[in-house]
Order: C-alpha cells, then sequence, then structure tokens
C-alpha cells in the first residue's frame, strides 16, 4: 500500500496540533524555560502527536495501525534474503553479532558520572542483557516491553489483526518495529533524572557553549547514546533473525548470562577493593574455595570457614551446585516431547515425526514475564525516588507500593542495592536472591535475619509463594499469546504439514482433519509448556545461581544453548537436503 493510497481524515491535524501546542505553551508559562528547552519539547510534541495523527486518520476497512505503514516503511530495517542463506554465511553473522554484542557492553556512555550512577534494572540484568552505564544499558528492554504490549493488545482484541494473513502479520511487525522505538524514548530519558548523571565537566563545557543549557545538552547527549545504542541492538536482533541462526535476543542472553558465570566461577579478584583476606575473599567460587582451603586452619575452618565458602556471598558453593542443577533439570525438559508419526501422501514409505516439546513456547514466555516484571520495577522505584513523581496521586512515594533505601549509604549498611526494594508490592514481587535472602533465616533467624530486610518469616513465605505464582501464571498468558503471534497454533502447524505433502496415517489429508488432531494435544503442551518454564525459572531464582546471573538467566541460557544447537543442525541438514527446506523453513 502506497502512502498515496492510505485513506485520511486530515481533520484529525486540527485538534491534535491544537493539543500539542497548548501542552508547550503551559510549559513556556509555567517553567520559563530556554529557547532550547522549547524547541526540544515541540520537536517532542510534534513527533507523538504525528505518531497520533497518523494511526487515527486512517479511515479504511482495517485495522488503525495500516495508517503507520507510511512510517513504518521508511524506518531502518535489515533486508530479508532473497534466497537460501548458506550455513557458513548464517555462522559468520551469528559470530559478528556476538562479537558486536560484547564490545557494545564495553563501550561506557560518554559524559555520564560513572561513580554516581544508579542502576534500575540491577535485579535483571540477566535477563535484559544490557551492561550498566554502557550503550547496552537498557540491553533489550524496549524491544521485550514493545513485544509484550503487542501481544496484550492482539491477543485482547484491541488490536484487530490476523496474524495468519500475510498482511497483517507485515502491518503487525511494522507497528511493533515503531513501538519499539517509542519504548526507547520512554526507558533512555527517565534515566537522565538522577539515575545516569552527567558529569560536571561536561556540563560546564555545554554551558560555557550554551549559557543557560549546559544540563540540557548533556541529558540530550546521554538520551542519543541510550537511543542509538538500543536500536543498534535492535538491528542486530534483525540481522540474526534473517542472516544468521536462532534469535538475536536469545542469543544476547545466553551471551550475557554466559559471561556472568564464567566470572561468578573463576573470578580471583575481590567483590570490594583492598587486600584479600577471610573478609574480603576473591569473588569467585573456585578461587574462593581455594583461598579458605589453602590460608585457614582446620579450626577455622570449622568456626565459620566452611560456612563462608558453602553458604556466604559473594558466589558460594551451594550457588554453584544450584546453577549445575538448574543446567541438568533444563537439560532434560528440553529433551522430553511427543512425536506425532507422519507420512507422505505420494511417496509410499516415506516417514517422519512431527516433535511437541514440553517446552513448546520455548523460552520467550519467561522472558517476556521477567521482563513484565522488571519494568513494575522499574516504575515503583520512580514513583519513590523521582521528585515529579513521588507527587502523584495515591501511589506517589507510598510504602505499600514500594519503598527503597534513602541513599547509596544506608543501602550499603543493609548489604544491598540502592534499587531493591525494602517493603509493598515491589518486595512482594521482587526476585529472591537465592537460599540466604528466604530459606537460611528461617532456619537461624540469628544469623541470618537481617537478609530478611525487617520483614517476618511468614511474609518472606508469602514473597517467596506469590513470586512463584507469578511467575507460573504469567508464563502460561505469554506461551498462550506467544503461540498465536508465531503461527504454531493447532491451525497453522496443519496447514504446514499439510503443505509439506505429509499427514499422519490413519486421517484425512484435510487441514481441518489435521487441526483437530492437533487440537488434543497443542493447547495443553503450551499451558504445561508455559507452567515448566515458570517454575523452573521461579525455582531456580529461588535457589540462587553463581555470578548474580539468577536463576531465570540460567534457565534461559541453557535452553537457548540447546535450542541454538538443534537450529544448528537443522540448517546443515538442509544444507546437504535442499528437500528438507520445504517442511522445515518452507523454501523453495
Amino acid at each position: 500500500m502506497a502512502d498515496e493510497e492510505i485513506p485520511r481524515d486530515p481533520r484529525w491535524a486540527l485538534p491534535l496540533a491544537a493539543i500539542g501546542i497548548a501542552i508547550v505553551a503551559i510549559f513556556w508559562y509555567w517553567d520559563s524555560p530556554t529557547l532550547l528547552a522549547v524547541g526540544m519539547l515541540s520537536a517532542g510534541m510534534f513527533g507523538t502527536f504525528g505518531l497520533m495523527y497518523l494511526g487515527l486518520s486512517y479511515t479504511g476497512p482495517k485495522s488503525r495501525l495500516y495508517g503507520l505503514k507510511s512510517l513504518t516503511t521508511r524506518l531502518p530495517a535489515i533486508s530479508q534474503p532473497k534466497g537460501h542463506v548458506h550455513f557458513r554465511t548464517k555462522m559468520f553473522w551469528t559470530i559478528i553479532i556476538v562479537l558486536l554484542y560484547f564490545l557494545m557492553t564495553n563501550i561506557y556512555l560518554f559524559g555520564v558520572d560513572q561513580a554516581t550512577v544508579i542502576d534500575l534494572f540491577a535485579s535483571y540484568r540477566s535477563i535484559l542483557a544490557g551492561a550498566q552505564g554502557t550503550l547496552m544499558h537498557l540491553g533489550i528492554g524496549p524491544i521485550v516491553t514493545a513485544s509484550i504490549i503487542m501481544q496484550l493488545f492482539v491477543g485482547a482484541k484491541i488490536i484487530n489483526l490476523d496474524l495468519t494473513d500475510d498482511e497483517d502479520k507485515g502491518t503487525y511487525q511494522g507497528s511493533q518495529k515503531v513501538l519499539v522505538l517509542v519504548m526507547i524514548f520512554v526507558e533512555a530519558i527517565p534515566q537522565v533524572f538522577g539515575y545516569l548523571t552527567p558529569s560536571a565537566s561536561l556540563v560546564t563545557s555545554l554551558g560555557q557553549f550554551s549559557p543557560g543549557n549546559g544540563m540540557l545538552l548533556a541529558d540530550t547527549i546521554i538520551v542519543a547514546q541510550l537511543v542509538f545504542g538500543t536500536y543498534l541492538v535492535f538491528l542486530m536482533d534483525e540481522v540474526v533473525s534473517k542472516w544468521g541462526i536462532g534469535s538475536g535476543i536469545s542469543l544476547f542472553i545466553a551471551a550475557g548470562v554466559s559471561q556472568q558465570i564464567v566470572q561468578g566461577t573463576l573470578n580471583w579478584l575481590p567483590s570490594a577493593a583492598g587486600p584479600i583476606n577471610a573478609g574480603n575473599p576473591p569473588s569467585g567460587t573456585i578461587p574462593k574455595t581455594i583461598w579458605f582451603l589453602t590460608n585457614l586452619n582446620a579450626s577455622q575452618m570449622a568456626s565459620g570457614g566452611w560456612e563462608q565458602v558453602l553458604l556466604h556471598a559473594p558466589n558460594p558453593v551451594i550457588a554453584l551446585l544450584g546453577t549445575a542443577v538448574i543446567f541438568f533439570i533444563v537439560a532434560w525438559t528440553e529433551s522430553t516431547r511427543i512425536e506425532l508419526p507422519l507420512s507422505h501422501a505420494e511417496a509410499r514409505g516415506a516417514r517422519g515425526r512431527y516433535p511437541l516439546r514440553l517446552i513448546y513456547a520455548s523460552n520467550i514466555p519467561v522472558i517476556l514475564m521477567s521482563a513484565l516484571l522488571a519494568n513494575v520495577s522499574v516504575v515503583t522505584i520512580l514513583l519513590w525516588t523521582n521528585p515529579a513523581l513521588a507527587h502523584f496521586p495515591l501511589i506517589g512515594h507510598q510504602w505499600w507500593v514500594g519503598s527503597f533505601p534513602a541513599s547509596a549509604t544506608a543501602a550499603q549498611l543493609l548489604g544491598v542495592s540502592a534499587t531493591t526494594p525494602l517493603t509493598g508490592g515491589a518486595w512482594y514481587l521482587n526476585t529472591p536472591n537465592g537460599l540466604e535472602s528466604w530459606f537460611l533465616p528461617l532456619i537461624n533467624s540469628q544469623t541470618y535475619g537481617v537478609f530478611l530486610l525487617g520483614h517476618t518469616w511468614w511474609q518472606s513465605l508469602i514473597h517467596v509463594g506469590l513470586f512463584f505464582g507469578v511467575m507460573v501464571g504469567g508464563s502460561i498468558l505469554f506461551a498462550k499469546f506467544w503461540i498465536q503471534t508465531t503461527n504454531m497454533g493447532p491451525e497453522a502447524v496443519a496447514r504446514q504439514i499439510e503443505a509439506s505433502g505429509m499427514q499422519i496415517p490413519g486421517f484425512r489429508r484435510e487441514p481441518r482433519v489435521l487441526r483437530r488432531v492437533l487440537e488434543r494435544y497443542i493447547p495443553v503442551i503450551t499451558v504445561i509448556s508455559g507452567a515448566t518454564v515458570g517454575a523452573l525459572a521461579s525455582g531456580a531464582d529461588l535457589i540462587g545461581t553463581v555470578g548474580n546471573a539468577s536463576g531465570t538467566g540460567v534457565l534461559l541460557m541453557v535452553g537457548i544453548i540447546i535450542n541454538l544447537y538443534e537450529a544448528m543442525g537443522r540448517e546443515q541438514l538442509m544444507e546437504m537436503n535442499p528437500l528438507l527446506r520445504r517442511f522445515i523453513a518452507g523454501e523453495e
């Protein structure tokens, strides 16, 4: 659909423009800003209301998202390969993107005072595949958040799109790109209000260049870097999806978690600056264990050394054992499957199987659920700490929503980060930090009671139960949405099997018959799949892991690596036998 063919009602332009002008005028009157600030706000209003105009002014018979087509076709994107991409080419692009990801995690944001950085995503770093204070500061957060919103809207029929129709699916994907860009700004702009503070030298230099606008320009530079880095991540994900192997988002998560586990296991450096001693041992599990065994005698080990090695942070032995247990459980669940027998309608004797894995919806549901909890955590932090949002009626700076340490010093005294919730709903939904945060205080409250942060044992049990239930229930919900939006439902799979020339022995070769057979399995397996990954992820968080990777992160890493290994095997099979492409990839 070309731009001039999109039917529009231009009468929407006037009221939207009037609202935008009114907002700028109120800002001018209320705050007495500089001309540069007014210009930036005007540009923001133009983009916001321009986007609204594209959607609201559409008068065609389909979804209003078709009105965004004039924008979605102009956004930077990665072109689709015109033919089959060879395995070596896919491996090349996959490796290049992983190396670029690690490079971006080590490029720090220009102009940020790294000593004062407050990481809003500290508890969810492994899931969001980001790195504090770098170009990857936001990680995949905006991408996953946009995916959550689009899936919820489609699942609730708020957006009227049929994802089995190619044109509707293209509109869905294009609209999601626009929403990703919007979410990048939504998550980047709040970062400069007390969390990514510009350095004083940069503010002074820019103030000399434009008097009165030093802080505004410094904040703008930081936001621009965040926008650039995160949109580059989005394009990198597209490169992997179209020219590489697997999913870019999954690849980034696996790379980040793997790095954390290796560091948490082998790092010889102590957690705090200073000489290594019993109070500041090496942070890695293996070096820490070796240091205690070689520097403490038997009586010292018996009077607290073994407890330090086995149970105490950082990276106790029990966390390493928990990581290994999680690895084997996830590997087993990933290999568990039901296989439907298939036979070719024309080639007699040609048989195959269609696997329905226990983890049918993959690990995407738990990624989406964890990202949703991360966004809830960020909102509660902003409502408690941001001067403007703290005055928001009913929920601003309210303990029952969530309270946080008053300062970095207070957080250090409690042994937590500045973004760890202390009370309210934020605490009950916060990810437990291993056995030390809930189980050990139940056994010995005198020694470990401090980790309950002032809560009672029964409140801690409610916290654990609520977190577990939310993760399992949310993962089931997102598994259902994911199956609908990725053509993995009974009807779509039936069409895929029918198009490949295969059929289930004993049944007629009709999509309706195949669909009825698949409806016996896929809806049930979808629920079991979501519940399984949710239970594994939350259970892993409760046990704890090395490297601060979080149990969810380890679950995702193992599942992603197994899926990547299987995807590489499929690619090699298709490379050797092009006839398999029709069934596996739908390629001619």
